[in-house]
C-alpha cells in the first residue's frame, strides 16, 4: 500500500515493492512495463519510469529496447528472444486489419496514444510500427492531421 502523506516519494515507494517482486525471480524474467506500473498503482507514467529507472541504477533489471523490462544484468542474463520485434508485431496486426477492412483508405487509423493503450507498450515502440508501416506503403502521414490507410493500389503486394 503507497503512502501518499508520508515523506518517501512515491515512486522510491514502487521502487520498493518492485524490489520485493524481482528478488525471487530468475534472471532474465520479464518485469512488469511502465503502462503495467501506472495501471497498478495509478500513477502517472514519469512515476513509473523513475521506479522502473531507480532498480535499474541498482542493477537489479535491465531494459531492450522495443522487448521490455527484464530480471538481472544483460550481459548474464539469458531471455528468450522474441521470434519477432514487438514493433513489427504492431505493425504486422494493423496491416491485417487494414488487409481486413477494418481501417479503409483514405482514412485515420488509431493515433499514438491510442495504440500504445491498446498494445501496452512504450511510445517509441508504436512510433517505429508507424514507420515501418509507412515504410511499406500501408499508411501515410499528413502533418499536423495524423496517419491514415494508403489507397489500396499502394500496398504492399504479398
Amino acid at each position: 500500500m503507497l503512502d501518499y502523506d508520508g515523506d518517501t516519494h512515491i515512486y522510491v515507494q514502487i521502487a520498493e515493492i518492485l524490489r520485493r517482486r524481482v528478488a525471487g525471480l530468475a534472471s532474465g524474467h520479464p518485469v512488469p512495463s511502465e503502462a503495467e506500473i501506472q495501471n497498478e498503482f495509478g500513477v502517472a507514467r514519469t512515476t513509473a519510469r523513475r521506479a522502473i529507472h531507480v532498480l535499474r541504477e541498482e542493477g537489479l533489471i535491465y531494459t531492450v529496447q522495443g522487448e521490455g523490462t527484464f530480471v538481472g544484468v544483460p550481459d548474464e542474463a539469458p531471455r528468450t528472444q522474441r521470434k519477432v520485434p514487438l514493433y513489427r508485431q504492431i505493425a504486422s496486426d494493423v496491416a491485417e486489419q487494414i488487409k481486413a477492412g477494418q481501417f479503409p483508405p483514405k482514412r485515420p487509423i488509431p493515433g499514438e496514444t491510442a495504440l500504445v493503450q491498446r498494445y501496452d507498450v512504450a511510445r517509441e515502440t508504436v512510433r517505429r510500427a508507424m514507420a515501418l508501416l509507412r515504410d511499406q506503403g500501408w499508411i501515410y502521414t499528413v502533418p499536423q492531421r495524423g496517419s491514415y490507410v494508403s489507397p489500396e493500389e499502394s500496398w504492399p503486394q504479398d
